[in-house]
């Protein structure tokens, strides 16, 4: 199923960016022994750009079978009944339309908010968590979430993700074009090493851009969490936190795709801090601390 998501996805931006370059009337990139800088810019901007947005409007689709939630349409039990009651109190607290509810199987307390929109998102959280955490905790977990949602994150990140593929994509030919000259000595010709070049070089610049998105993500978990603390309580807030701390241990079971949207990510060392989507849980709960 993943892999079918996938192919699916990548033909689909696939098509958006074809039809879009045909209806820009934009030609080819490659001019020759030159490049077109406009044609190029137009180029990486649609295919970059394409990506995003084709991720961000099959993201609620996307998560549900990625995680296998179980969407709640009718409370069957008092926990689902209790979580669409919360979900909806906060989420009218929030001034959002309520979002979607529901539960996927992980033992590794967790949650997540997705969704192309604030008036149509999707708001799950394991059942790790519902069996550990206290309502209250639980609670501050969902309007963390719904903060999220209220503070546009989701269509943030993919703005930000789409500038960031433009100009990853943008330099790479560039330098890929400045390589292929000097070795061609600039008579003309790409052959396949030019094309291995670009590949090698959108690997580098991506990973150096990689640095910026989780920046802004760890900046956006900051915000998310004082949400979170606004709509329930500062208390409940770090208490929720405070329990993820201490389960930093239970294997993680979020699908790489959604780990942004989440609430718990295991904690990097070293220079991969630069590329955690979440903050340390220590400086979260001690930002929460100052806040309250």
């Amino acid at each position: 199923m993943r892999i079918l998501l996938f192919l699916a996805t990548n033909l689909a931006v696939l098509l958006v960016a074809s039809i879009t370059l045909n209806l820009l009337g934009v030609g080819h990139y490659l001019e020759g022994s030159g490049l077109n800088m406009t044609s190029l810019l137009i180029f990486c901007a649609v295919f970059g750009f394409a990506g995003s947005f084709v991720s961000l409007f099959l993201s609620k689709f996307m998560a549900k079978r990625a995680t296998n939630t179980q969407i709640i349409e009718q409370p069957r039990t008092a926990e689902e009944r209790w979580l669409m009651e919360t979900v909806a109190e906060l989420s009218k607290k929030a001034g959002i339309k309520m979002p979607e509810v529901g539960i996927f199987p992980a033992q590794q307390s967790n949650a997540f908010a997705t969704g192309w929109n604030k008036n149509d998102a999707l708001v799950a959280v394991s059942a790790g968590l519902l069996q550990r955490f206290r309502p209250e905790e639980t609670r501050a977990v969902l309007a963390h979430e719904i903060g999220h949602v209220a503070n546009g994150d989701m269509v943030t990140l993919s703005l930000i993700q789409g500038v960031v593929n433009t100009f990853v994509m943008f330099f790479a030919r560039i330098a890929a074009h400045a390589v292929n000259s000097f070795v061609n000595r600039g008579e003309g010709g790409r052959g396949i090493g030019y094309f291995i070049t670009v590949f090698v070089f959108e690997i580098i610049f991506g990973i150096l851009a990689s640095v910026i998105v989780s920046w802004f993500s760890r900046k956006r978990e900051f915000r998310a969490d004082e949400a979170g603390a606004s709509l329930a309580s500062p208390a409940a807030m770090i208490g929720a936190l405070q329990r993820l701390k201490a389960e930093q241990g239970i294997p993680d079971q979020m699908p790489d795709q959604l780990m942004a949207f989440g609430i718990n990510s295991h904690l990097k060392q070293g220079l991969m801090q630069l590329l955690s989507t979440h903050p340390p849980l220590d400086e979260r709960i001690a930002a929460l601390q100052q806040y309250r």
